[in-house]
């Protein structure tokens, strides 16, 4: 064991797809988004503890409103680290960067426990579907070539990869090929981190592990060729990073929450 290794891990929580709402009794498909987030946060505090930082990677809001954010940025002063938010395709982006910016929570790259963490902005205004502009490709590349001897977790909203959901198939991120031609000139990079797609996703893609989380409100179907919603407990994500590259990472729930979900919906 080296000595990077000795040392405490950097902890990392990974919060995705609240679509939180103005209002109180906001619910999405039978599930209030306030509740099921306040589950998971009192599992994360419960089975974890606390993180060190919190990436927070898209549709905080289902409706785009001020009220969702800042319920969003109160929630999270039950943990004493910082956090970092980005957009998804249901959030709007100017509002969650204002509201982002009060709580210190608008950075785009973080260095921490001796990793960087890049975050980028995959939302398309109007459009379920993700892409990113030639100045976020910029943005990634740069930060990579500043600090090639940082282990690196590059976190988006918009799934790189096919997955098994064939209906998810065109909304995931349009561009991946430029996305990916970055990445795989920098071996520093070992985490692709994401949301949007409401489910576990483990892979490896040259020696990059690829990440995508539950939502902490509803999940879809793994695996459906159509919208489909099971009846999985809202969830996040949970790292341990080691200074020399290497780290664990798991996918925790809320089994306590209860709720009665509506499987009847064709859409969201």
């Amino acid at each position: 064991m080296t000595s990077k290794e000795t040392a405490r891990p950097f902890r990392v929580l990974q919060l995705t797809d609240p679509h939180l709402m103005a209002s109180e009794d906001g619910a999405l498909l039978g599930v209030n988004t306030r509740d099921s987030l306040d589950a998971v946060i009192a599992d994360v505090i419960k089975s974890h503890g606390q993180p060190d930082l919190i990436l927070a990677t898209g549709d905080i809001a289902q409706d785009g409103s001020e009220e969702a954010y800042r319920v969003f940025g109160d929630r999270l002063r039950a943990f004493s680290a910082g956090s970092a938010w980005i957009a998804g395709n249901h959030d709007q982006v100017g509002r969650l960067a204002e509201v982002a910016a009060l709580y210190g929570s608008d950075r785009r790259h973080i260095v921490g426990g001796g990793w960087q963490f890049i975050l980028l902005n995959s939302s398309v205004p109007g459009k379920v579907f993700g892409e990113l502009a030639e100045s976020e490709l910029e943005f990634l590349a740069g930060m990579l070539e500043q600090y090639p001897d940082l282990p690196a977790l590059v976190t988006l909203h918009h799934h790189p990869v096919d997955i098994s959901a064939d209906w998810m198939r065109d909304i995931g991120l349009r561009n991946r090929e430029d996305f990916w031609r970055i990445v795989d000139r920098f071996p520093q990079v070992k985490v692709v981190l994401w949301g949007h797609i409401h489910q576990t996703h483990e892979k490896q893609r040259n020696g990059v592990q690829l990440l995508a989380t539950p939502s902490t409100c509803i999940q879809f179907t793994s695996g459906s060729r159509k919208f489909s919603v099971e009846d999985l407990a809202p969830g996040y994500r949970w790292f341990e990073l080691q200074a020399s590259g290497s780290f664990t990472s798991e996918v925790c729930r809320a089994l306590d929450f209860q709720f009665e979900l509506d499987q009847t919906s064709s859409g969201y």
